[in-house]
């Protein structure tokens, strides 16, 4: 094979096909817009070479190393949370169970990086495993393959970080004043450990808050002023959005005298595990307030249950791959929040999901319905192609097209931005080159709407 399948991922039907084409070339070089991702702003900042293949490609990419050691590849020969694994080992051990990842998302990423930025269009295997690694080593070696020239050849125009609320933004700061970059990295408010009890770091969060804003650790009305003053932080190096990962959307709106105790016994590490979603839940509802006066997008990321398996979390530490997902529920869960914000003018609400059955039966639903609230693009084990159309489709029908976040990529892994956001771009072109076909829509208004779900509309929910 010497190239990708141009049609891959389009409709198998030659007429859908030949439409989808049509509409992706509308898109296909549109800029790259990331409001919600990962990667590190230093990579950008320092703009050093990358490391080896393994450094780069497998050991920091939980969505790798999950499948890996699911096919018996013990993490530690993976380099995780590891010193002194051989890299060249690594690599042959990747390669040799690249059957683990056909039909995957990573799978379809990985070979679109090979591919268009390594010109590896060989499956990898045992057999070439040392021949890939020097190819990819001479590669990673040049001036045109650092991180800013990366950034430039894969058009990205706006690449948002997730950022400890207590980070002084320095290198956002740096790359902002630097003549010589001409992308925006932004940062992102991202709060967990300072909201939610039940988090490990909170009683640590919450002594720092109250140290940079010279009060006291069991002062309520001290710690909601330390969070907004760093939000106003936050908003003058540039973010757009505050990012909320909890393991329930539950939403509780509390009498301030009833929030001001809770808060108090939860510094002190007195709080049941229900007290502490109760507190947890009034915060949610309270960032929300703060988002209408700030402006700040509020996301949120719910429905994991993060580090499934104690013992690889002994040993190798968060993110390591045995994060699972639950049910969701938002109906119910949202609705304090809702009555109080969902009709806020300029209030942008983005809910993500990894139950998949609540798009259409929840999300959607409300989407379509309250102005303050949009569909967030499926995420992490639902961003794939499949699961996309799945979305896609039952999201549709009951909010349109109008309602969504447009594509997020949510990803650390920094080669794999442009796979992505190609693969999106594919599947709304074949979305509706589908509704074309069926004389659902017009070839005019489907090259229009193509557009405007790629660039328009995450640039209206995320304010960019």
């Amino acid at each position: 094979m010497s190239e990708l399948d141009p049609d891959r991922l389009f409709p198998a039907d030659p007429g859908t096909r030949e439409l989808a084409r049509e509409l992706y070339a509308l898109v296909s070089g549109l800029p790259i817009l990331s409001p919600h991702g990962h990667v590190d702003p230093d990579l950008i900042r320092l703009d050093q070479p990358f490391g080896d293949p393994a450094a780069l490609l497998v050991t920091p990419d939980h969505y790798v190393t999950r499948l890996l050691h699911a096919s018996g590849v013990p993490l530690e020969q993976l380099g995780v949370a590891t010193e002194g694994a051989d890299p060249r080992e690594i690599w042959r051990a990747f390669c040799s169970h690249q059957t683990a990842f056909v039909g995957t998302a990573s799978g379809y990423w990985l070979q679109h990086e090979l591919g268009e930025l390594f010109g590896i269009f060989d499956e990898l295997s045992a057999e070439n495993a040392d021949s890939t690694f020097d190819l990819i080593s001479a590669a990673l070696a040049r001036d045109d393959f650092r991180p800013r020239a990366l950034f430039q050849r894969f058009g990205i125009e706006v690449l948002a970080t997730t950022d400890d609320p207590l980070d002084d933004l320095s290198a956002h700061a740096a790359l902002a004043a630097d003549p010589g970059f001409a992308g925006r990295v932004l940062p992102t408010f991202r709060p967990d450990a300072y909201i939610d009890p039940a988090h490990r770091g909170f009683r640590s969060a919450a002594e720092r808050l109250a140290e940079a804003s010279g009060t006291s650790v069991d002062n309520y009305e001290g710690y909601l002023d330390g969070l907004a003053a760093r939000r106003e932080h936050f908003v003058r190096h540039g973010a757009v959005s505050a990012d909320f990962g909890v393991r329930t959307p539950l939403t509780v709106d509390l009498p301030g005298a009833e929030a001001a105790a809770l808060y108090k016994r939860a510094v002190r590490g007195e709080l049941s595990f229900a007290e502490a979603e109760v507190f947890r839940g009034h915060m949610l509802l309270e960032s929300a307030r703060m988002s209408v006066a700030d402006g700040l997008v509020m996301t949120l990321h719910p429905g994991v249950f993060r580090d499934h398996h104690g013992p690889t979390w002994d040993r190798f530490g968060p993110d390591t791959g045995h994060d699972i997902p639950l049910a969701s529920e938002f109906t119910q869960n949202l609705r304090p929040l809702l009555q109080r914000f969902g009709t806020a003018p300029d209030f942008h609400l983005v809910l993500f999901t990894l139950d998949e059955t609540t798009y259409g039966r929840e999300i959607a639903p409300l989407a379509g319905f309250y102005p303050s609230l949009f569909v967030g693009a499926p995420w992490w084990f639902l961003d794939a192609p499949d699961s996309i159309l799945r979305a896609r489709a039952a999201t549709t029908e009951s909010a349109g097209l109008t309602r969504g976040s447009g594509f997020i990529d949510d990803t650390r892994a920094f080669l794999s931005i442009p796979a992505r956001h190609d693969m999106a771009r594919r599947l709304e072109a074949s979305y509706l080159a589908r509704l074309v076909r069926e004389g659902r829509t017009s070839i005019s208004t489907a090259r229009r709407l193509v557009v405007d779900l790629i660039d328009a509309q995450p640039r209206k929910v995320f304010k960019l």
